[in-house]
C-alpha cells in the first residue's frame, strides 16, 4: 500500500507545473544513455526538487497563520521521493489542522510578527504574546527562533520556504512538538491532541511540521 501511495505522490509531483514537466522531459533525455533505471529516476526527482520553493524569504512584518505545513520524504527501492505539496502531505496537513483547531491553534487565531531592524519577533495566539529573537541564515532559507522566559527559552531552527502569498516555516517534529505543547499549556489546553500529531507520518522520512504564513 505504501508503495502505491508513494508512486501516486510522485505522479502528482510531476504534474505540479509546466516547468516541472519540461524539467522532467529534459532529464529523461539526458539520462537515456544510462543503464540504471534507479539512477535515471533519482536524477528526475533531483531536478524536480529544485523547481519547488527555491526563492529566499525575507521575514519582516506581520503574518497570519493559515494552517499547518508538512514535509516528508519516502524511500522505495533506494529511490528517495520528496512528498512536499502532494496528496500525501496535504492529507497529513488536514489532520494536523484538525488536531490544532481543538486546542485553539487555527487560522485567524495566531499571528507572527517579525522586525528585521532588531531581529525580534512575537507570536500572538489566543490573546497571549510569546516574544523572542530570530536569525535567518543559509541564504534566507533557514530560521532560528529563540523564545524568552515565557517559553522557557525554547530555541528551534527550521527550514524557511517561500510560498505564493508568504512563507512556510518547517521544524523537526521534536522541536515542533515542544513548541506546540508549550503553547497549549499557555492556553490552558490538554496536550493530548498535540501528542497525536507525531505519529501521523509513520513510515516516512525527514518528517517536518510547521506553519503556513501569509501577509
Amino acid at each position: 500500500m505504501k508503495k502505491l501511495v508513494s508512486i501516486f505522490a510522485l505522479a502528482v509531483a510531476v504534474c505540479v507545473s509546466a516547468n516541472a514537466q519540461t524539467a522532467l522531459g529534459n532529464l529523461i533525455s539526458n539520462a537515456a544513455g544510462k543503464s540504471s533505471a534507479s539512477s535515471t529516476i533519482t536524477n528526475i526527482l533531483g531536478g524536480l526538487a529544485g523547481t519547488v520553493y527555491s526563492a529566499p524569504v525575507s521575514l519582516n512584518g506581520t503574518y497570519k497563520y493559515n494552517g499547518a505545513a508538512v514535509s516528508a520524504t519516502s524511500s522505495e527501492g533506494g529511490i528517495v521521493a520528496n512528498l512536499a505539496g502532494t496528496a500525501v502531505t496535504s492529507g497529513i496537513e488536514a489532520k494536523v489542522d484538525e488536531y490544532l483547531a481543538k486546542v485553539g491553534v487555527k487560522p485567524g487565531a495566531m499571528t507572527w510578527t517579525f522586525n528585521n531592524a532588531d531581529n525580534t519577533f512575537s507570536v500572538n495566539v489566543g490573546g497571549i504574546s510569546l516574544p523572542g529573537t530570530y536569525k535567518v541564515g543559509d541564504g534566507e532559507k533557514t530560521v532560528t527562533l529563540t523564545f524568552g522566559k515565557t517559553m522557557q527559552f525554547l530555541s528551534m531552527t527550521g527550514v524557511l520556504e517561500s510560498s505564493l502569498d508568504g512563507a512556510k516555516m518547517l521544524f523537526t517534529v521534536d522541536k515542533a512538538m515542544a513548541f506546540l505543547k508549550k503553547v497549549t499549556s499557555k492556553l490552558g489546553e490538554s496536550s493530548s491532541q498535540i501528542s497525536a500529531i507525531k505519529g501521523l507520518a509513520d513510515g516516512y522520512d525527514n518528517y517536518r511540521i510547521g506553519f503556513k504564513l501569509s501577509k
